[in-house]
C-alpha cells in the first residue's frame, strides 16, 4: 500500500485520456507459475470519475480485501472481461502462448470498444483491436492493470476451490496449484490429476516416475 501511494496510479490513463483514449483498458494475469489450474486474464476499463484509490497490485491484499476489491470493480468499472487457458492448452502451446491467447480472449471480450490497451509484463499479444502498451510492474504502475489483477485473482482462486472440492487430496483451496512441499509430495504419491500441467518439468518428472 505504501509503495503504491508513492505513484500516480493514473498516470498512464490520463496521459491516454488527454491524447483523446476515451476507452484505455488494463490487462493483468494470474497463474503462470503454478503447477495446475488454469491461467486466467481480465481486462478492465474504467471509468474516469470512479473513485479506485484502494485498488493496488493483487499481490499486495489479503483474500478478504480482494474478494470486497472485486465487486466494487464490477459495480464501478465501464467494461470488464475475463478469460482463461486451460492446463491442457498450456501444455499444447506452452504457458507463454497461453498467456497471451488468454489476455487476448479477454480483451475481445469487452462490450466497449478499446482505443488503447496497457498489458501487464513484456509481451504484447498479436492482432490486438487496438494500440497496446506492455508495462513491466504495471499492476504496481497503472490503476487499470491493479483492478485487472484483482478480477483475475479472484476468479483464479475461485476456480481452484471448485477443483480441490474435486480433488480434495492436492489441497488447490490452499495452495492454488502452486508447488507447495505438500502438494509436491502429493503428486510423486499419487501422481498429477487431469488438471495438472503435465508439461511442467516437476510434473512430468514426477509422471514419469510412477510408470
Amino acid at each position: 500500500m505504501k509503495n503504491a501511494d508513492k505513484v500516480d496510479m493514473l498516470a498512464y490513463e490520463k496521459s491516454l485520456w488527454a491524447d483523446g483514449h476515451e476507452t484505455v483498458v488494463g490487462i493483468d494475469e494470474v497463474g503462470r507459475g503454478p503447477l495446475a489450474g488454469p491461467v486466467v486474464a481480465a481486462a478492465v476499463i474504467l471509468n474516469k470519475n470512479s473513485d479506485l484509490d484502494g485498488v493496488i497490485d493483487s499481490k499486495q491484499l489479503s483474500p478478504e480485501r480482494r474478494d470486497e476489491l472485486y465487486w466494487f470493480i464490477i459495480d464501478n468499472a465501464r467494461d470488464y472481461a475475463i478469460a482463461a487457458a486451460s492446463a491442457r492448452r498450456i501444455d499444447r502451446t506452452g504457458i507463454l502462448p497461453s498467456t497471451m491467447f488468454a489476455m487476448k480472449l479477454a480483451a475481445s471480450r469487452l462490450n466497449v470498444q478499446p482505443s488503447f490497451l496497457l498489458i501487464d509484463g513484456n509481451f504484447i499479444p498479436q492482432n490486438l483491436q487496438a494500440p497496446a502498451k506492455s508495462i513491466v510492474k504495471g499492476d504496481s504502475l497503472s490503476r487499470s492493470i491493479a483492478a485487472a489483477s484483482i478480477l483475475a485473482k479472484v476468479v483464479r482462486d475461485r476456480l481452484m476451490i471448485k477443483l480441490d472440492r474435486l480433488y480434495p487430496n492436492y489441497k488447490f483451496k490452499d495452495n492454488k496449484g502452486y508447488g507447495t512441499k505438500y502438494h509436491m509430495t502429493v503428486i510423486e504419491s499419487i501422481g498429477p490429476c487431469p488438471h495438472h500441467r503435465y508439461s511442467f518439468a516437476p510434473v512430468r518428472q514426477m509422471k514419469l516416475n510412477l510408470k
